[in-house]
């Protein structure tokens, strides 16, 4: 009895946490089908592509949805690879403050970015960086890196150290074991950092609409800001409708990548020989 009623409450848990997330998600549907869509949607046999066809235009959803790809993929590709190059000897070596310094990564992850964009905001007009992509794509890499060191040096201690020594002894550096033979093994590893930060990238408002200028660098999640008035009237049918094309970039990479980041890390054939 003690078994089946705790799983009778899991099970009621979920579902009340499944219908959270499901009644915002039918929400966002019903609006963007309905011409005359309100904050209180209701299901109705009247749809239209009126409110999709309103926002598929160059100002409001391609460059958007373009700058905030080469964004967020920009920040990601740079993220992996400082990441992995800080996480290599916090893994492979022995370092007197190691311990100090992972909980220092550990405790700047804790530090939300609101809480650092005064200085930096002051930073970037005092070195003319004020509307610069490049400079912003470094700002959002730099505050990727804390959580990606940590997350990459955890999947690459996965990978037996005893491959790489087999390359040492026949001439290879430390940058070509790390290339044609750790990269390759924590390839899923990697996937993941890169995922994690595309992702949390690509619904970043604060730090583009702080950090940029003019909107046509300024990335999709700056633009869902457009739908508001200054009369506090909202254009919920449009809104909607911009909310499920902005989100499925995000989601068709998660579910081409799916069966990818699936797979485990298996060096048990690896060592042999």
């Amino acid at each position: 009895m003690t078994r089946l009623a705790a799983r009778g409450a899991a099970l009621v848990s979920l579902a009340v946490i499944a219908l959270a997330f499901l009644g915002p998600f039918l929400w966002v549907i019903l609006a963007s089908l309905q011409p005359d869509a309100n904050l209180a949607a209701q299901p109705t046999f009247k749809f239209s592509l009126k409110n999709f066809s309103a926002v598929l235009t160059w100002e409001t959803i391609y460059h958007p949805i373009i700058n905030s790809i080469l964004i967020s993929g920009s920040t990601a590709i740079l993220t992996v690879i400082v990441a992995g190059l800080a996480a290599y000897p916090l893994s492979r070596y022995t370092l007197r403050f190691k311990r100090h310094f992972m909980l220092t990564l550990l405790f700047t992850t804790g530090l939300p970015v609101t809480a650092i964009m005064v200085p930096v905001y002051s930073m970037f007009f005092r070195f003319n960086l004020y509307g610069s992509v490049p400079a912003m794509v470094l700002f959002l890499a730099a505050s990727s890196l804390p959580f990606s060191i940590w997350m990459m040096k955890n999947f690459m201690d996965g990978v037996p150290v005893s491959l790489e020594e087999s390359a040492w002894v026949d001439g290879a550096g430390w940058v070509q074991s790390l290339l044609r033979i750790v990269g390759p093994l924590m390839a899923p590893g990697v996937a993941v950092v890169a995922i994690f930060v595309f992702v949390g990238q690509w619904g970043n408002f604060f730090a583009p609409f702080v950090l940029l200028d003019t909107p046509e660098k300024q990335p999709a999640a700056v633009t869902v800001y457009t739908f508001f008035s200054q009369y506090g009237q909202v254009a919920y049918g449009e809104l909607a409708a911009f909310s499920i094309i902005y989100t499925a970039p995000a989601v068709v990479l998660y579910v081409a990548v799916n069966k990818y980041l699936a797979g485990s890390f298996s060096f048990a054939g690896s060592v042999k020989g």
